[in-house]
């Protein structure tokens, strides 16, 4: 099975792509940007994509997307697939992987997992884990209240095409319950769940199908809901894609300001209950337009 990691950063190589870099079932594609330390990446087993080659090969998404932005990673899942992935790992570069990351993936294969729903009708992975005082990023805050209501509908058999592993250390939840809570967790082991409704995932520690990718952007120009509004755009068009697994990462976060990644939520705690309803009609038009030339590139000889 082919299988590609997928990153964008600005930083020379961390731990983590280090780490990535030596799985010898996978291959790394790590996608420069313009602060990133291009000479840095000549010695680290990775597939890098500079500047100018995304422009060359990927010259409409590129413009589309900009510079300095942690939606560059874009163009590493259209390379992957175009290389020929089944399985694409979108990882950050501050989330180092245990010893079992990638083993034992559950993607598309029939099997039987535990399934869930919440009162809410939007599913929160967190409510079912050992932090369920906490929340996962880009859930609505509408919801908030009865998030934690949650009805087992025992075992069922699904073919997933997303896996989202679950992180430990600073977790992907959003800044108001990190300004809340500081948190600093060790997630119990837990047994593979899926939900019958929609719920976020992100792209820091996912495992996507070659079926799915083309459905999967983490968008620009919607701030902090990139990754979040792009999980909920895929599960609109294959519902009941995703599974939530264990803990495979320790997230040693990056120096973050959380008061700016507080301004860059706000869009999704106004538009994402508006997003799961209609999510053509909340899209800025940057972001539509680029989504656009991003699902165009799976196209055979399209020119993207």
């Amino acid at each position: 099975m082919t299988r590609f990691i997928v990153t964008t950063t600005i930083n020379p190589p961390t731990k983590a792509l280090k780490l990535y870099a030596e799985k010898s079932d996978w291959k790394l594609i790590v996608v420069g940007d313009q602060k990133t330390p291009h000479a840095e990446y000549a010695a680290l087993n990775c597939i890098y994509l500079h500047p100018e080659e995304q422009n060359s090969k990927y010259p409409d998404l590129s413009a589309s997307i900009g510079w300095n932005k942690i939606q560059r990673r874009n163009i590493g899942f259209v390379e992957a697939y175009r290389l020929g992935a089944e399985i694409v790992a979108t990882v950050d570069d501050d989330n180092i992987p245990y010893d079992h990351w990638g083993e034992n993936l559950l993607l598309e294969r029939e099997i039987e997992v535990a399934a869930y729903s919440s009162q809410a009708g939007v599913f929160d992975p967190l409510s079912v884990t050992n932090h369920s005082t906490l929340w996962h990023r880009g859930y609505p805050l509408q919801h908030l209240e009865n998030r934690c209501e949650i009805e087992q509908h025992g075992k069922q058999k699904r073919r997933f095409l997303v896996q989202a592993d679950l992180w430990d250390g600073d977790p992907d939840v959003d800044a108001i319950a990190r300004i809340a809570y500081s948190p600093e967790v060790k997630f119990d082991s837990v047994e593979p769940f899926c939900s019958t409704q929609v719920s976020p995932f992100n792209s820091q520690n996912t495992f996507i199908s070659r079926k799915a990718l083309p459905y999967y952007m983490v968008l620009p120009f919607v701030g902090r809901m990139d990754d979040i509004w792009g999980s909920y755009i895929l599960q609109s068009v294959f519902s009941g894609c995703v599974v939530y697994n264990a803990a495979s990462v320790y997230q040693d976060r990056n120096p973050q300001n959380l008061v700016k990644n507080l301004d860059d939520e706000l869009l999704g705690y106004h538009k994402t209950i508006d997003l799961l309803e209609n999510w053509q009609a909340v899209l800025p038009p940057e972001a539509m337009k680029s989504y656009e030339i991003y699902r165009s590139c799976f196209e055979p000889d399209e020119n993207c």
